[in-house]
């Protein structure tokens, strides 16, 4: 993705695709004398005054230095992350059931579904919480690593059990990369280009996509793939061990790609709360030096703002660090209620989103909209509905730019149109409805899902961004594993639940609305 750095016709400077596309903010034309008049989104709060102060200085500096290729590649690498979330989500979803089949259907069933999701759920709790002590660049480094390691060793499982350890570990290391994906891209961007963090979570789709692909690739063929649990040995359905050895082989890729691409240096805002004044001013002028920009960021006009004392305990690893993390999410009552709403958001969509589609196989079965489908026709559906998931946060990251819908309005449109959909598929009847509802629906979900993955970290204080991210990220892998249970306990026959599921988008949609804090044309703190 990196290219060259090119001039204009007047000699300036060629501002590049996405300076083009939005326009180069009027402070950085004036080569920053307009900046000190943005506002941070948390800077009427009542926080740390020396953190204040600095957050803005360095808010500054950013624009100043604005869009560069190292975007770019941030753009890219994050991007993995996301990519990666969804494929292994979707991983244990596509090989549990030859797997089973292969270990002779002994143990529960959904024990793949649940065994991800609490992988997920820990991994989240432990990169958030570790990324607010230790810092961002080491998770951000480590965990993709892991979780393509398990990847590949999962594909050589030799029991159900073992498999089912395995995919946990895969889901540790991706659950908590997401949090450092969007945490990571947020502290690095321009405060007129944060609608490309909306933008990021296209890799949702193209995760889904890919995965779409290598599945049909290798679940398919007779030869790898055993058609009876009477007469099912290894060396006969080998096809969903292959879907695990690529994708490992894939997401190590991405992980080796990370360091040597890019070698990330620390966030400038996670070091603002460690006082490290000096490495963060290194870091902003080494990337505006690189690309040939302005920054007049200096250690002096940061000391001058006095010291942070509210982003870490006098002993970093310690009870007490955990406790300021947790209570930063919550130090004054505007900023308590948007930490409880977002909480709030991400379980609701957590429990409805996987429980729709627990009841929905069963439901169609009944009413014969699987006739007539054979394996092609299943996968080439599947495929085209995971690429259509790909557009929705395309869109998303254009409404939210505009002034009379920012973030807030995006995800309630979003939501609601999720909603229409999911009540209109209860009439679906035939193969065709069902593509297209599907189609449908994975492009409008991810207008809200990709919003709020980009909203929570935006109005989250920077101290304890990761921790709050986490823990809502984590409420949502809670509710998976309630559906993951449901899915094996309740009737799957009725169309009461699928109604319950798209009135919980109406839900999301109001609470949309009532979110505290607007991003659009502010800045993170």
């Amino acid at each position: 993705m990196a290219t060259e750095e090119k001039t204009a016709g007047d000699g300036q400077k060629d501002p590049g695709l996405f300076e083009r596309d939005v326009g180069i903010s009027e402070d950085v034309r004036m080569g920053g004398s307009s900046t000190a008049s943005a506002e941070d989104i948390l800077a009427l709060q009542d926080l740390d005054p020396a953190l204040n102060a600095k957050m803005h200085l360095v808010n500054n500096a950013i624009d100043e230095i604005g869009w560069t290729n190292y975007h770019w590649k941030l753009f890219v690498l994050n991007g993995f992350g996301y990519a990666v979330d969804s494929l292994v989500l979707l991983l244990q979803s596509n090989i549990a059931g030859p797997a089973f089949k292969e270990f002779g259907q002994v143990g529960y069933a959904n024990g793949q579904t649940i065994a991800t999701y609490v992988g997920m759920l820990v991994g989240a709790l432990f990169w958030g919480m570790s990324a607010d002590i230790i810092g961002r660049r080491w998770a951000f480094n480590i965990s993709l690593f892991i979780s393509s390691v398990a990847t590949v060793v999962s594909g050589a499982a030799p029991s159900w059990a073992s498999l089912g350890f395995f995919t946990a570990m895969v889901g540790f290391g991706a659950g908590g990369n997401l949090i450092l994906d969007t945490t990571v891209f947020l502290e690095y961007l321009p405060s007129n280009k944060q609608w490309a963090l909306t933008f990021l979570a296209c890799w949702w789709g193209i995760g889904q996509a890919v995965t779409g692909f290598i599945c049909w690739g290798f679940l398919v063929p007779s030869q790898w793939n055993c058609v009876s649990v009477d007469d099912c040995p290894k060396d006969s359905n080998m096809g969903w061990r292959y879907v695990m050895y690529t994708s490992g082989a894939l997401v190590f890729a991405m992980s080796i790609a990370r360091i040597t691409v890019i070698r990330l240096q620390e966030t400038p805002k996670y070091r603002l709360g460690t006082g490290e004044d000096a490495e963060l001013v290194a870091t902003l002028h080494s990337i505006a030096k690189r690309y040939n920009r302005t920054c007049s960021l200096t250690v002096e006009k940061l000391e001058a703002c006095g010291t942070v004392r509210t982003a870490h305990s006098e002993s970093r690893y310690s009870f007490q660090e955990s406790y300021v993390h947790l209570s930063g999410l919550f130090v004054t009552k505007k900023i308590g209620i948007s930490t409880v709403l977002i909480w709030l958001s991400w379980t609701l969509i957590g429990l409805a989103y996987p429980l729709f589609y627990v009841f929905l196989s069963s439901y169609l079965a009944s009413r014969g909209a699987y006739e007539g489908v054979g394996t092609f026709e299943t996968w080439r559906n599947y495929t085209l509905t995971n690429i259509s998931g790909i557009f929705g946060p395309v869109l998303a990251a254009w409404m939210c730019n505009i002034k009379i819908l920012g973030r807030k309005y995006t995800m309630a449109i979003g939501a609601l149109i999720t909603m229409a959909f999911f009540f209109a598929y209860t009439s679906v009847s035939t193969p065709a409805q069902d593509v297209g509802f599907s189609c449908a629906i994975a492009f409008c979900i991810n207008i809200y899902y990709g919003t709020l993955y980009a909203y929570t970290p935006e109005v989250l204080p920077s101290a304890h961004r990761a921790t709050g991210n986490g823990i809502a990220v984590g409420c949502n892998r809670i509710m998976g594993i309630i559906s993951a249970v449901v899915a094996s306990t309740a009737d799957t026959g009725t169309v009461v639940p699928i109604y319950i599921c798209a009135a919980l988008y109406l839900g999301m949609a109001i609470i949309s609305v009532i979110f505290p804090f607007e991003p659009y044309g502010r800045r993170s703190s």
